[in-house]
């Protein structure tokens, strides 16, 4: 089994510093929000992007998949009591000149064998749609 290690301090009022590896990451933990910082939600979103996108690195070449870009987009809602992310939205774009068959084989591998998405997605509602870029 693989094993993840982070580390985050409160730095001041205003934010935290997350680090792991040779990485660090700034956190918005600030009661009034930080413009310059990821609060503890959007790092839930970009962590479901970065799997999205290391799945597509990953199952690429074992499908012989020609791409030039990715770019994922998430919407999450929240409800206040009790506070939790209720649902998150995606939209997968992929630049490719690969057929409509081949891009959903694409989004199916990637949901499968994603570590990320399909925890979260026993956590809550996860819903997305791939599309192309051409």
């Amino acid at each position: 089994m693989l094993e993840y290690k982070v580390q985050a301090h409160r730095v001041d009022a205003h934010g935290a510093l997350a680090t792991t590896k040779a990485a660090q990451i700034e956190l918005d933990t600030d009661l009034g929000g930080r413009m310059d910082a990821f609060n503890p939600a959007e790092l839930l979103l970009a962590a479901v992007a970065a799997c999205m996108i290391k799945g597509i690195e990953r199952v690429s070449p074992m499908l012989d998949f020609q791409l030039t870009g990715v770019l994922v987009e998430l919407h999450a809602v929240r409800q206040d009591s009790p506070p939790k992310i209720v649902s998150i939205d995606y939209v997968l774009t992929v630049e490719t000149g690969e057929s409509d068959q081949r891009l959903e084989l694409l989004h199916k591998n990637v949901r499968k064998y994603g570590t990320i998405s399909n925890t979260v997605a026993a956590a809550t509602a996860l819903n997305g749609v791939i599309r192309r870029q051409a």
